[in-house]
């Protein structure tokens, strides 16, 4: 048996985000956005800061004994 998931297109989502609308309301929805906004947003700058706290070319330890 082969389930097989439906294509979701533009009107779809119209009617999804329509819904979502009507239970929570234009304000609370507005609410969320931001607050998916802003998350993404932090995430992206932990992710840079990260980037930046990593030496680029640094001294390479080697662990061989030139003797």
């Amino acid at each position: 048996m082969v389930i097989t998931v439906p294509e979701i297109g533009v009107p779809e989502i119209l009617i999804i985000i329509a819904v979502i609308v009507v239970v929570f309301g234009a304000g609370r929805v507005a609410d969320l956005g931001g607050a998916l906004g802003r998350g993404i947003r932090e995430f992206r700058h932990a992710l840079r800061e990260d980037d930046d706290d990593r030496p680029a070319d640094g001294p390479k330890e080697t662990t061989s004994d030139p003797t």
